[in-house]
C-alpha cells in the first residue's frame, strides 16, 4: 500500500531547517544519545558530537530513560565548553526514571519531576524540545497537556513534541491543544525506515495535515539497513545489534526480519548505493531524509566509524527514479481499511 509521495526535489542537509510550523531551526539531521554510556563509553560519544558537529548538525536527541540519566551526563560534559545556544536540545518524559509508583507516566508529578532532573543533569536552564516518548493510558491528556504547557509559560522548555503515538492518539493531543487553548506540539517522533513502512498510513498522515515536523528514529532500523547482514548469513554476528536484541528483547531481531522481503530491500539498496557510488545505509537514510514530510532524521551510532559513514547520507540525492524503485519493494500491503479499496473510495468521483 503506497503512502504520502510527492516529488522528493530537494535532500535534507544540515543547513536549518524549520521544525514544523515553529521558528525554531534545526539541522536537517539530529544526532540520538541512547547509545552514550552503553554501547559507546565517554570518549568515543565525545568524538561523535564533536564529527556531527563539525558537520553543522546542531539538533541533539535524548530522553530521560536513557541509561537512566547518563546519557544526558555524557552530552552534557561535553557540552560544558560549549555555546550552549548553537545546539537545540531534545528530551522525553514517560517510561520509568526510578522504582516509585510515580517515577513512570505522564502525570503532572512525573513530568515535572523529570524535566527538572533532565535540566541538572544536562547543566542547562532550559529544554529547546520536550516531547511525550509514548502514550499514557493511565492520565487524562488534559492534566499532561496543561502541565506541558506550564513549563512552557514558566520557560523551562521552549517547544513541545510526541514520539511513538499512534495516529488517532498523535490528533487527539493535537484537538485536545487546539480546543483547551494549550501550547501546541511542532513535531513528532516515529520509527520511519524502508522495513517500516505502516508509519505512512496514518501518522505521517497526521503530521502533514497538522503542520508538524517529522524527526524519525531508527532509519537502519537497527542496523538492518546498514547492508551489514545478508541471506547467506546463519544468524547475527557475536556483538551485533540485532545479536544483543535477541538477547534483551528487542524488536529487530533475526526471527523478525531475516524474510524475502527484507532481502529484497537490501538488494535494492545495494544497485541504488552502486548508482550513487555509496553504502547502502547512506542510501536508507537520505531514502526517509528526503520524505516530503520528514525534517530530520536521527542517526545513532555506537561507533565513530558508524556515524561517519552514516553522515555520508547529507551528499546523497536520490532521484525520483530510485525513491519509487525502493518505494516498490518495501511496500507493504493494508489490510482493511489500509487497502485498495478504500483508497479507490476516497479518490473516486
Amino acid at each position: 500500500m503506497g503512502g504520502l509521495t510527492g516529488s522528493m526535489d530537494s535532500n535534507k542537509t544540515m543547513d536549518g531547517t524549520y521544525l514544523g510550523r515553529s521558528g525554531l531551526k534545526v539541522s536537517g539531521f539530529a544526532f540520538g544519545t541512547m547509545t552514550f554510556g552503553r554501547e559507546a563509553d565517554e570518549q568515543a560519544s565525545h568524538k561523535m558530537l564533536d564529527l556531527f558537529a563539525e558537520h553543522g548538525g546542531n539538533f541533539i536527541d535524548t530522553a530521560d530513560a536513557y541509561g537512566n540519566g547518563t546519557a544526558d551526563e555524557v552530552f552534557a560534559r561535553w557540552l560544558a565548553d560549549k555555546n550552549r545556544d548553537d545546539f537545540v536540545i531534545a528530551s522525553k518524559v514517560r517510561f520509568p526514571t526510578g522504582p516509585g509508583m510515580n517515577d513512570v507516566g505522564l502525570s503532572r508529578k512525573h513530568i515535572i519531576a523529570s524535566a527538572e532532573a533532565s535540566l541538572r543533569r544536562l547543566g542547562t536552564d532550559h529544554l529547546d524540545l520536550l516531547q511525550i516518548h509514548c502514550w499514557d493510558r493511565g492520565t487524562p491528556i488534559e492534566e499532561t497537556l496543561s502541565t506541558l504547557d506550564q513549563l512552557v509559560r514558566d520557560g523551562k522548555v521552549r517547544y513541545l513534541g510526541s514520539s511513538n503515538l499512534r495516529g488517532w492518539q498523535l490528533q487527539k493531543m493535537v484537538e485536545t491543544s487546539r480546543r483547551l487553548g494549550l501550547e501546541a506540539f511542532v513535531s513528532h517522533q516515529p520509527q520511519y525506515n524502508l522495513l517500516s513502512r505502516h508509519t505512512e498510513w496514518e501518522v505521517l498522515e497526521v503530521c502533514a495535515a497538522e503542520g508538524l515536523g517529522v524527526v524519525p528514529w531508527a532509519p537502519l532500523r537497527g542496523g538492518w539497513l546498514s547492508g551489514r547482514y545478508r541471506p547467506d548469513m546463519d544468524g547475527p554476528p557475536e556483538g551485533s545489534r540485532i545479536k544483543t536484541a535477541e538477547e534483551k528483547g528487542w524488536s529487530e531481531t533475526w526471527a523478525r526480519y531475516a524474510n524475502d522481503h527484507t532481502w529484497s530491500i537490501l538488494a535494492e539498496l545495494d544497485r541504488v548505493a552502486a548508482i550513487h557510488d555509496t553504502t547502502p545505509a547512506a542510501v536508507a537514510i537520505a531514502w526517509v531524509a528526503q520524505h516530503p514530510v520528514v525534517t530530520a532524521p536521527i542517526l545513532g551510532a555506537s561507533r565513530f566509524e558508524q556515524l561517519e559513514g552514516n553522515l555520508a547520507a547529507i551528499n546523497v540525492e536520490l532521484t525520483d527514479e530510485d525513491v519509487q524503485a525502493l518505494n516498490r519493494v518495501s511496500d507493504v500491503e493494508g489490510s482493511y481499511p489500509y487497502d485498495d479499496f478504500i483508497d479507490s473510495a476516497q479518490t473516486g468521483r
